[in-house]
């Protein structure tokens, strides 16, 4: 099965750290400030976040249990199309991740795998 896969170094990263059992469904190139990428595991979201003082790097895990929403941000302006926008908010209950992919398919995907997995 194929995985769907922005830029291969990001998909290198979520293979490496793993947990024995757990599958990669998609890893996606994020833009905008501060997000690296998404990656998406039948156990857990996995965000690279760029935005630490001092050039840091976190790649947080967050398990589908943990997550309470995921929403599509849409733009107004685009009144009648609505995954218009490449924007998905994540929500733990106490921090929201938003996250900015390169087209509308991605945001579709991954807002559709995070649902699947929260309303298990």
């Amino acid at each position: 099965m194929s995985v769907p896969f922005d830029r291969r170094d990001q998909l290198d990263k979520i293979q490496a750290g793993l947990l024995p059992g757990e599958a990669i469904i998609a890893v996606y190139d994020a833009i905008g400030v501060g997000t690296g990428f998404l990656g998406l595991t039948d156990r857990r979201v996995i965000i690279q976040d760029n935005s630490f003082v001092g050039k840091k790097i976190a790649i947080t895990s967050i398990p589908y249990a943990r997550i309470s929403s995921v929403s599509i941000l849409t733009n107004k302006s685009f009144a009648g199309q609505w995954f218009s926008s490449g924007n998905l908010a994540i929500s733990t209950g106490h921090h929201t991740y938003d996250v900015e992919f390169r087209g509308d398919d991605k945001t579709r995907h991954a807002h559709d795998v995070i649902l699947h997995y929260i309303t298990r």
